[in-house]
């Protein structure tokens, strides 16, 4: 495993830090102050795409796009350390057309839409004209557990019928979002086994029957593009809207997942890297009862730690992006389900200390840590909540000893060497 950047990711990764340092970081006030007002900044981004995609710097993530798509065709580990260039600043990924859900839904259509669907949909996603949502996650279940899911897609004809409920539907309250991937229960009578029973449709946005209810604030944040819940009241699309086979809505999901959470996962860490760059400033600049805040022990080890532990979680992701290129979603399975625990509460973590270094300031906007604690928080639960995947890791290292059942037991094999040596060690009157 050799996880040195190449030449081609170095150049990129230059390129793209200039880019953020010139022309998204001088938007940043005008983004929050244009969306506190109530407008989405449609103009600003546009403008940042159009330049984005000049300067080659354009769906970044995906290593095996169409000749016809523009993009770099990176590797899950090539694009890694550039999505937490991109993560930053959490609303640049979209200026380069890598932001979630679209970067997952552009997969899911690559890899099982019909040539029909990606005509209408996958195009204008890789061109960056429009925006899509993936809607999974329902409140009246748990929702962590996919096989309660209950949103119905039924069969009448030539037509699949959706009735349900689903909510935090990142990105459905962007005025340019024009599609949502639906995961669905296609087998009411539960003739198939339980994760044989779900599929994914693909919904216009526009469709009859189909309300946005409301805007979900996550941890008092309402974020633009929205966190929303949506309502499918007897909504109706064509049957060649069906992604993929009926049945097949689980297997889909978990081909996106994996590289998906490892695109949160290096953002995560951007911005881990952005906290710890404000705590130590802070702790330079800051003086309190006649020292300088790093000068205090306590203040000095959280700084140390937090490097620590950045570069402990970098390898994790960088591992598990490895993982996907060389073996695939289920070779990386632990892995994938591992660093989304350990990059989540590393945020807080981190955020946390920088938080208590610059004191009040630090609760308030006028610095980005309250924000990113809160997202950090969130992400403990969002995409699966930890306790879901460390239960996927403890499964995964229940299974070697499974594998090595024939073996004898380590520990019984190395109990018995101990009482050996350990008896011939003492001194002959103790060997009773």
């Amino acid at each position: 495993m050799d996880f040195a950047y190449s030449d081609r990711v170095e150049a990129l990764r230059r390129e793209l830090a200039t880019f953020m340092d010139r022309f998204i970081l001088p938007y940043n006030d005008e983004w929050h102050r244009e969306t506190r007002s109530g407008r989405y900044p449609l103009t600003l981004l546009n403008d940042l795409k159009a330049l984005a995609k000049d300067e080659q710097l354009w769906n970044l993530f995906l290593p095996d796009l169409p000749e016809t798509a523009p993009g770099q065709r990176l590797s899950n580990l090539e694009y890694a350390p550039l999505a937490e260039i991109m993560g930053r600043i959490p609303w640049a990924s979209e200026a380069f057309n890598c932001s979630a859900p679209d970067s997952g839904n552009m997969e899911l259509l690559h890899r099982f839409g019909s040539e029909e669907q990606k005509q209408r949909w996958l195009t204008p996603l890789f061109e960056g004209e429009i925006r899509s949502c993936f809607a999974m996650s329902e409140p009246d279940t748990a929702s962590a557990d996919p096989t309660n899911l209950q949103t119905s897609i039924r069969r009448e004809g030539d037509e699949y019928v959706i009735n349900g409920r689903k909510w935090f539907v990142s990105g459905a309250n962007h005025p340019q979002c024009r599609l949502v991937v639906v995961v669905g229960n296609s087998d009411p009578g539960d003739k198939q086994p339980p994760h044989q029973r779900h599929s994914m449709i693909l919904v216009p946005m526009d469709s009859e029957g189909l309300n946005c209810v409301r805007n979900i604030p996550v941890l008092q944040h309402e974020a633009p593009e929205g966190h929303c819940e949506l309502v499918f009241r007897n909504v109706r699309v064509p049957a060649e809207y069906l992604l993929g086979e009926l049945g097949g809505g689980f297997a889909m999901a978990q081909a996106r997942l994996g590289p998906g959470r490892v695109h949160h996962c290096m953002r995560s860490i951007g911005q881990c890297e952005l906290a710890l760059e404000l705590m130590r400033e802070r702790a330079l600049e800051r003086r309190a009862f006649g020292k300088y805040l790093h000068e205090y022990a306590n203040l000095s080890d959280w700084i140390a730690q937090s490097r620590l532990e950045i570069e402990q979680a970098r390898l994790l992701v960088l591992h598990a992006a490895w993982l996907l290129d060389t073996g695939g979603n289920e070779a990386a399975r632990s892995a994938v389900a591992g660093i989304k625990v350990v990059v989540a509460q590393l945020q807080t973590r981190i955020v946390d200390r920088a938080i208590q270094v610059f004191g009040a300031m630090g609760l308030s906007p006028d610095t980005p840590l309250s924000y990113l604690w809160t997202w950090g928080r969130a992400l403990r639960i969002l995409d699966g909540p930890d306790e879901v995947h460390l239960r996927t890791v403890a499964r995964e290292e229940m299974k070697k000893r499974a594998n090595s059942a024939a073996k004898p037991c380590r520990i019984s094999r190395c109990r018995r060497i101990y009482r050996t040596r350990g008896r011939a060690m003492l001194a002959p009157s103790l060997q009773t």
